[in-house]
């Protein structure tokens, strides 16, 4: 499923719908690059990229873009024979929901140069309004056959109601088998590291549920502002731009029953019994922050209600789970950029150890804390005796980082191994319809009826209330709480 694969995928016709944006120059182009040069790339393949006619460029203008893009943002520089052979590969035409021939005919072309049946896939790096129009041209041009395949960027759909219409528009033209529900998020292998933590070590496994696990946290702090995306964050927020698509997402690996096969089917199946077994969110058990300044950015209204910052709890009502309580967290403009996942253990009664009390201070005694920025790390702290002749406990340590263990000089990035993947035809960590709609499910009471955002410092963790929130817990990153 995860791993990258043995053998190349076959012939492919790669179009790239929003080709000159932020996404495909900081992303998508460097990904098809590196992947090229990895020799993972179908031995003949095309890459077209695509946009309304008002913004079309030249092919020349489109290889030097790519190029530029390459050399700001790719480890594998566009030089000597890798770039070369992959240059002749891109070229770029127009299209409009309204005139779609440029575009037509340059993948026909395309295919003719391949020859045989390429596979056509679509990615659409295009803002969410324009994904219904884009996949009702791809089938009134033809374009969408049973060998077409589309990735769909983030967010699928604001709400319940509009993921339905999405998902609907979508399925109107392309089988579920054909989509895939893009998050880079799952395509870390630090995501794969969480699975092979899990369920390839009789250590942990037999202890991960509700019997040994008190709490679980899963905390992806920002340092960044909106960068001037204030047209898309203050229309989307915290919540559904952060927790819908990524947190849950983790939470669904975190918290799913062993597969019985690493594949498409049994993973998605078991990530949307977690899904199902999830109580609507609570607006009560919600922290919405909004970072001082950020009514002041550019293109954001005065009085914006939009959270950059969010702390949600969440419970997950299966008898793996019940009562243990999921802290989820994100915003911008925080005290660090981090990603990690904490596992909070009960405790065993420590009357034995009368001078415990002396030696810890911080109340965090026993956790797995993993951290999926890859290349990721595991941690694990526990109690053990300090050296002295008096008996007094103190937090100690072990950690484990991918990083000094594996060599990462052929890993792949979070799109690469998705774009990879979709080539393929393995859905594993791409997202089924029926899990969004759920997650959209149990938010809507959140949606419906917000707390107010209560304003943070920047560079700060959020507001004072987060730590009412997780109480009687605390937030394992440092000084929040």
């Amino acid at each position: 499923m995860t791993s990258a694969p043995q053998h190349r995928p076959g012939d492919h016709v790669i179009v790239l719908f929003g080709a000159t944006g932020d996404l495909a120059k900081r992303k998508l182009l460097p990904g098809l690059f590196h992947l090229a040069a990895a020799g993972l790339l179908p031995h003949k393949y095309r890459i077209i990229g695509t946009s309304p006619a008002q913004f079309a460029i030249s092919t020349e203008e489109f290889r030097e873009h790519a190029k530029q893009a390459c050399e700001d943002f790719c480890i594998t520089k566009p030089t000597g024979d890798p770039w070369e052979a992959f240059a002749p590969n891109l070229s770029f035409a127009s299209s409009d929901p309204d005139n779609f021939a440029p575009l037509v005919e340059e993948v026909e072309r395309a295919e003719k140069a391949i020859g045989g049946s390429p596979r056509r896939l679509f990615h659409l790096a295009i803002p969410p309004d324009a994904f219904m129009s884009i996949v009702a041209m791809l089938g009134q041009s033809g374009l969408a056959t049973d060998r077409s395949r589309v990735i769909i960027e983030k967010p699928f759909g604001y709400d319940l109601e509009s993921a339905r219409k999405l998902d609907a528009a979508v399925h109107a033209v392309f089988d579920e088998s054909q989509v895939f529900r893009i998050d880079h998020f799952l395509g870390k292998e630090s995501v794969d590291n969480i699975l092979a933590f899990r369920f390839a070590n009789g250590l942990f496994e037999p202890v991960w549920n509700r019997d040994y696990i008190r709490y679980v946290q899963i905390d992806v702090p920002e340092t960044l502002s909106i960068e001037g995306r204030a047209n898309f964050y203050d229309k989307t927020g915290a919540y559904r731009d952060m927790v819908v698509t990524h947190l849950f997402q983790v939470l669904g690996f975190v918290a799913m029953e062993p597969p019985t096969a690493l594949n498409a089917k049994q993973l998605r199946a078991e990530k949307t019994k977690v899904f199902e077994s999830m109580r609507s969110i609570d607006p009560h058990h919600v922290v919405r922050g909004q970072y001082e300044g950020y009514r002041s950015e550019p293109g954001v209204a005065p009085d914006s209600q939009t959270e950059t910052m969010v702390a949600v709890r969440a419970e997950v009502e299966n008898w793996r789970w019940q009562g243990v309580p999921f802290f989820l967290r994100s915003g911008k403009s925080m005290g660090a950029g981090r990603q990690v996942i904490t596992l909070g253990f009960h405790e065993p009664p420590l009357r034995m150890f009368p001078a415990h009390r002396k030696s810890i201070s911080d109340g965090r005694r026993n956790e797995i804390i993993i951290d999926f920025a890859d290349p990721g790390s595991i941690t694990t702290k526990f109690l053990a005796k300090e050296p002295g002749a008096e008996m007094s406990l103190s937090t100690a340590t072990m950690v484990f980082k991918y990083a000094d263990s594996f060599a990462s000089a052929n890993a792949l990035e979070g799109y690469e191994r998705l774009i990879l993947d979709a080539m393929i035809g393995d859905q594993s960590l791409f997202t089924s319809s029926d899990g969004i709609e759920r997650l959209w499910e149990i938010s809507e009471p959140l949606l419906q009826d917000p707390p107010p955002v209560e304003p943070y410092a920047p560079g700060t963790w959020g507001p004072d209330s987060i730590s009412k929130l997780i109480a009687p817990f605390r937030w394992h990153l440092p000084g929040t709480g």
